[in-house]
């Protein structure tokens, strides 16, 4: 009889000896790419018009001879930092916004601490950026403004211009999830089943690192070969190895989660999909995205690992607007607003549909 212990076939000891140096090798290339000291990152020029206790409001230079009279503010998520959209002066986002006439303004939400752990969606919404709407408005004697919203911060818009309908011209959602009932992609799958009470409990602030952390541990390979495979594809000749680490430096860098706010985006739109069904509450007030009669524009990314298509695409289904504009380009997450598409296509159609609706 043969032997089948497999053993005789393998030397186990040296093959988790080669998997501990390979992993060691890995850990090293990746610390080394995080060191990269080039960091091309936030270099539009901008002024700090407005401080609320950790959040920054920023205001860009113009760029152009015409500057739209209706401001633009961005709202980003609360994971990750807005860098990616002032990534370099070749590839900004912004900048191409500016250069295209837009005058705008953007959220940085800043880093949580301790202190900081009962902050509710409430806050987020009717504190921080209610306020620092009406301060734009103030500021630049404007009646309303332009909202855009990028992943989360694309719900938080949609959320606030239910709520706040009178002080909002156009609504604009970048890669910006809606509908969560989806089960297309391992955040959606892994966010349902996410127990963020007894999370919030223990951590009062989540760390990004965990939520990096538990991201990785549960993402199959296949999840973290596309990531790379999605950027390389956003990335042409023109992209330089510093770009690629500002990109890879993004991913990790993670600010914590607030735990109250973390907790009721989990449970009310994760797990329950209160926004689309209606039953969703900011403090004591229902969200109804019937009050919505504003021209949207939808831009969502066709290779988008993170926020699933019908995730993002059917928000007319659910509003009163009449002038409703939905698009995808071929891109991933991150490439709808770092790639070269971005720069020819995306921010050229935001402005261009922007200022058709903004005399």
């Amino acid at each position: 009889m043969k032997d089948t212990n497999f053993n005789n076939f393998f030397d186990f000891e040296k093959s988790f000896s080669e998997m501990m140096e390979t992993q060691e090798k890995l850990f090293d290339s990746m610390n080394t790419m995080i060191e990269v000291d080039d960091d091309g990152a936030n270099l539009t020029p901008r002024e700090l018009i407005y401080t609320d206790d950790k959040l920054k409001l920023y205001r860009y230079k113009s760029q152009a001879d015409y500057v739209s009279k209706i401001p633009t503010l961005i709202v980003y998520a609360l994971v990750n930092t807005p860098s990616m959209m002032d990534i370099s002066q070749d590839r900004s986002f912004i900048k191409k916004l500016l250069e295209e006439g837009m005058d705008v303004y953007l959220i940085e939400w800043g880093f949580p601490t301790a202190d900081d752990k009962y902050i509710t969606l409430e806050d987020y919404i009717d504190g921080y950026i209610n306020r620092s709407v009406d301060h734009i408005l103030k500021s630049t004697k404007s009646e309303k403004l332009n909202l855009l919203g990028v992943c989360q911060g694309g719900t938080f818009s949609t959320i606030y211009t239910a709520l706040y309908p009178e002080k909002v011209k156009n609504l604009i959602t970048l890669v910006t999830p809606f509908d969560f009932s989806s089960d297309d992609g391992l955040l959606f799958k892994w966010g349902k089943h996410l127990n963020a009470d007894n999370i919030v409990d223990a951590f009062g602030i989540v760390p990004g690192d965990f939520m990096n952390a538990g991201f990785l541990t549960l993402s199959p390979l296949s999840l973290m070969v596309n990531k790379y495979m999605n950027l390389i594809d956003d990335l042409d000749e023109k992209d330089t190895i510093s770009n690629f680490m500002t990109m890879e430096r993004w991913i990790f860098d993670s600010p914590g989660q607030v735990g109250e706010a973390f907790r009721h985006f989990i449970n009310d739109l994760f797990r329950d999909n209160k926004l689309i069904k209606g039953t969703m509450k900011i403090g004591d007030r229902t969200v109804d995205l019937k009050k919505i009669t504003h021209p949207i524009l939808n831009i969502y990314a066709e290779r988008d690992n993170q926020v699933p298509n019908d995730a993002s695409k059917p928000i007319e289904k659910y509003v009163e607007s009449k002038d409703v504009t939905t698009m995808g380009f071929p891109t991933g997450h991150i490439g709808i607003f770092v790639s070269g598409r971005s720069q020819r296509e995306v921010a050229p159609t935001i402005s261009d549909w922007a200022k058709k609706r903004s005399r």
